[in-house]
């Protein structure tokens, strides 16, 4: 039995479109980490604008000091992950690539060097697109972290935002 394969030359232009989605990809996980940070914000400021009924609500009891403290360190935990949306952990055990940012700078000698490096590395088919897909892995490798770290941040924005919520009730029945 005759099998068709459909064979698809390869372009580098798929290449190119695939980094390009995966650098949309990135900067949405970095804004979705800055709109935790102002809903945080947010929550932060209207909790320090209400400082003075705080204080009193909070020497109320041991209970409402250890509820607040909770509240809080779901907020750092929140932050702490947003934050780490913007420090991707870059594993640097590839060999130099023309199209990494780094090597273009440093692993290639100076400008003529890199030149020189980048046009071998067009004119070579295997290559060029041995680089390319490369830069796809690393690139998909920085998203899955970073969205990572904003999913986890978003449940302990949540997270805090319910245990708020409870304070405020606390605060009501006992106001």
């Amino acid at each position: 039995m005759a099998t068709n394969k459909l064979k698809i030359a390869e372009d580098p232009i798929n290449y190119w479109e695939q980094i390009e989605q995966l650098d949309r990809l990135i900067r949405a996980a970095e804004l979705k980490a800055g709109l935790i940070f102002s809903f945080h914000s947010l929550f932060i400021g209207i909790v320090i604008d209400q400082a003075g009924e705080l204080s009193e609500f909070m020497g109320q009891s041991i209970l409402i000091k250890g509820a607040v403290l909770i509240w809080f360190l779901l907020v750092v935990i929140s932050l702490y992950y947003a934050l780490n949306c913007f420090r991707p952990q870059m594993e640097m055990s590839f060999d130099k690539n023309a199209f990494f940012f780094m090597d273009a700078n440093r692993a290639f000698g100076d400008v003529k060097k890199f030149r020189k490096a980048f046009r071998e590395i067009n004119q070579d088919p295997n290559e060029l697109y041995g680089q390319l897909a490369e830069q796809i892995y690393i690139h998909s490798k920085i998203i899955d972290y970073k969205f990572s770290t904003v999913q986890k941040s978003i449940k302990f924005l949540f997270g805090s935002f319910m245990w708020l919520m409870v304070l405020v009730i606390f605060y009501l029945i006992i106001a």
